[in-house]
């Protein structure tokens, strides 16, 4: 048999070699990848297509050198992927405001831990670069810029293992890069680390919210709450939601309070998790309703003082895939 029909894929035993060559480097390089397709897309529906996709390609069309290390292959198909991604997403038109999708950092975070790694050395640590407050900052980049900065300063590549994996020039990768951060100076100035105090002092203040909330007390709802407190719902039309961001301590008291004598609350079950490395709130109707979300994640930022300065509910369906349903 000629050695170019030994790696045809149509011989038998060069398909044998593609699937036991694709099983391995899914096995291997899966949780790596899924991280990567998170963070570069801000979706765990999107993250698990590009995996899915990036491994169908490796079966169908493997690497011509299986010698070499195959992780930068894959990551480069992956990146490739999820750049088209964003690419679509932004084209779309997207109905209200857009926030990333919830996933569970608690007990076993597939967001952020890398086997083979035990932190990284980069500006932004693995866990903070999966929370809220970074993916929601990360908008602010082209697809180009997102995947420069979460390869550099996430991901630890160096300029030249960057250039190969996005196919650009070294000179390309630090101009991107330097853009990059550029326009990420603004999370920077308000940077907050998902610590241990941070997640204690974020728990507290969303329960004392929800508890004050029942009061349906305005006024004590409003003292919970920053001069700039913003709330962002993520439904893109398929529930009843506010399609504007609402702004201001008394307008958010009074929207919250107001949902709340429009809704049954007995008709709700809640657990608190951590979700994107902080404190969040899986709730759950316990019976349908036209028009309103079976289930959503609601979550909060903090300023220094504990006064919330952000709320955002995820109610999307395609948004809640990453997150388990609450225990009959």
């Amino acid at each position: 048999m000629s050695s170019s029909t030994a790696s045809h894929p149509s011989c038998p035993r060069a398909g044998l070699a593609a699937a036991g060559f694709a099983a391995a480097s899914y096995r291997e390089h899966e949780r790596f990848l899924w991280a990567l397709s998170y963070r570069l897309t801000g979706s765990a529906a999107d993250a698990d297509d590009i995996v899915q996709e990036t491994f169908v390609r490796a079966l169908e069309r493997p690497p011509a050198r299986t010698g070499e290390p195959v992780r930068p292959w894959l990551a480069r198909v992956a990146l490739n992927l999820g750049r088209d991604a964003l690419r679509r997403r932004k084209r779309l038109a997207y109905d209200g405001p857009w926030l990333p999708s919830p996933i569970e950092t608690e007990p076993e975070p597939p967001s952020f831990e890398i086997p083979g790694r035990d932190g990284t050395e980069g500006r932004y640590d693995l866990l903070e670069s999966a929370s809220f407050a970074f993916l929601i900052a990360l908008e602010a980049l082209t697809p180009q810029q997102r995947a420069v900065l979460l390869l550099r300063d996430v991901f630890d590549y160096s300029v030249q293992e960057t250039a190969a994996a996005l196919d650009l020039s070294e000179a390309s990768v630090k101009t991107t890069h330097h853009r990059a951060r550029r326009a990420l100076e603004p999370y920077d100035r308000e940077r907050c680390r998902p610590s241990p105090e941070l997640v204690e002092r974020s728990g507290a203040a969303l329960v004392r919210f929800l508890q004050t909330l029942a009061t349906q007390d305005v006024a004590a709802v409003e003292a919970l709450l920053s001069e700039e407190v913003r709330v962002i719902n993520d439904a893109n039309g398929e529930f009843k939601a506010a399609r504007r961001i609402v702004v201001g301590p008394n307008r958010v008291a009074r929207f919250y309070v107001g949902l709340l004598r429009i809704d049954d609350p007995g008709a709700l079950r809640h657990e608190l998790r951590l979700i994107n490395g902080l404190p969040a709130v899986v709730i759950e109707r316990r019976t349908t309703v036209e028009k309103l979300a079976p289930r959503f994640v609601m979550r909060c930022d903090i300023d220094a003082s504990g006064r919330i300065t952000a709320l955002h509910s995820v109610l999307a369906s395609h948004k809640l895939t990453a997150v388990r349903a609450l225990a009959p």
